[in-house]
């Protein structure tokens, strides 16, 4: 069952999509990984995130050809490296990501970390290529609350749709500040490596609520972010059977207990912390 929620120009998106870090590099890993993006599809994971850094071009590459012929049954999202982020430069950066993915727009453009550019020139880049019609909206990544509160003062910063930072169980510092603020402002935030890139499947509290939910402990972990309102997971997935059971992670529905047990292993902030980055 697919479940959304909305940017804040008030389209709707997926809250579980697709990440493509590190998929795209191997030849021999290949066929799999464009199998599992296509069943992504077919199962409603309609937003597909990748950047122009990933495996420098392969991971667009390959999502180009999986989205060949579906283009307009997907959110397509790409990031700009901050080198790229400058008037001069980011024009060229996004022109070469849409071919790498056979497209003529992205429907979000992120910077991909605050990088030697001032946020003002980079915006000011932004809204050219939406002017241009090249990008349909533009967000950021990695970006703690301070400087998003900084960003949105400035001119045109306030058309900001999404901010994507690392999120999973065992890094909750975005549910004290982050994530309350952009809530307040209809902004999602998007939660790449939600599965901690698999580092926290072995605690055992994972293994007895999946246990109670005949469910796995990725799917447990998963379900604990999608639970949070405004919030887009953005897993990877790099076969059709990791796929089909992230998308079954949809329908897992923690009760008190669960959560419960889950805020014993994994406790939520009580304070603010620093924006966790990998």
């Amino acid at each position: 069952m697919t479940r959304l929620t909305s940017l804040p120009d008030g389209t709707a998106v997926p809250i579980l999509g697709q990440g493509t870090w590190e998929i795209g590099d191997h030849p021999e890993t290949r066929d799999a990984e464009m199998r599992a993006l296509s069943r992504g599809i077919d199962l409603g994971l309609t937003l597909i995130d990748t950047a122009e850094i990933y495996g420098n071009g392969n991971s667009e590459r390959l999502v180009g050809e999986v989205i060949a012929g579906r283009r307009d049954e997907v959110f397509l999202t790409s990031k700009v490296k901050p080198d790229n982020a400058s008037e001069m430069k980011m024009m060229l950066a996004c022109e070469k990501s849409l071919e790498r993915l056979g497209t003529d727009r992205l429907d979000l453009y992120l910077l991909h970390w605050e990088g030697r550019h001032p946020l003002e020139e980079t915006i000011a880049a932004f809204e050219e290529l939406v002017d241009e019609g090249l990008i349909l909206r533009w967000g950021v990544s990695n970006l703690d609350l301070k400087t998003m509160r900084k960003l949105i003062r400035m001119e045109g910063g306030d058309q900001c749709a999404a901010n994507q930072v690392l999120y999973h169980p065992g890094s909750r510092g975005i549910e004290f500040d982050l994530l309350p603020w952009s809530r307040a402002r209809d902004m999602p935030i998007m939660a790449y490596s939600p599965l901690g890139r698999g580092k926290l499947l072995d605690e055992p509290v994972l293994k007895q609520v999946a246990d109670r939910h005949d469910s796995t402990p990725a799917q447990i972990a998963l379900a604990m972010v999608l639970r949070q309102e405004g919030i887009i997971a953005i897993p990877k997935a790099s076969s059709v059977e990791h796929v089909e059971l992230n998308a079954a992670a949809l329908d897992i529905r923690l009760d008190d207990e669960d959560i419960a047990a889950l805020d014993r292993a994994f406790p939520p902030p009580t304070s603010e912390q620093p924006l966790d980055v990998i």
